[in-house]
């Protein structure tokens, strides 16, 4: 089995600043993606900023230039650095791992239980 915690999140003011963290455990290969969605009230999951196990990154029109992604490789870790908060950036952020099995299998996803990130005006 394999568990994604995050940690972080809470309220914050427009402008300001907050960071999640995320770590993956268990047993598993290789993670080749790890990354961060988000859901806000009555909208779905949407994409925020993934990165690969070998530094690619991508992030969302919305947040790119605002947020950070980065990631250890040998911790199983990711954070994610928000700045110039809005306050339609209020949503559930959920971190994702992508894992594999072997040098062969496919990809299994897995969630972590998301952290509420507030942000007022």
């Amino acid at each position: 089995q394999v568990q994604v915690v995050e940690s972080g999140g809470g309220p914050a003011q427009a402008g300001g600043s907050l960071r999640l963290s995320c770590a993956a455990s268990g047993n598993f290969f290789s993670i080749p993606v790890m990354g961060w969605y988000r859901q806000a009230p009555g909208k779905q999951r949407e994409l925020v900023s993934i990165t690969a196990s070998g530094g690619t990154t991508n992030y969302a029109d919305s947040v790119r230039g605002r947020f950070t992604i980065s990631r250890d490789n040998a911790k199983n870790t990711v954070s994610l650095e928000m700045n110039s908060l809005k306050p339609e950036d209020t949503a559930v952020y959920y971190c994702n791992a992508d894992v594999t099995y072997s040098s062969s299998s496919g990809r299994f996803r897995f969630w972590g239980q998301g952290t509420q990130v507030t942000v007022s005006s």
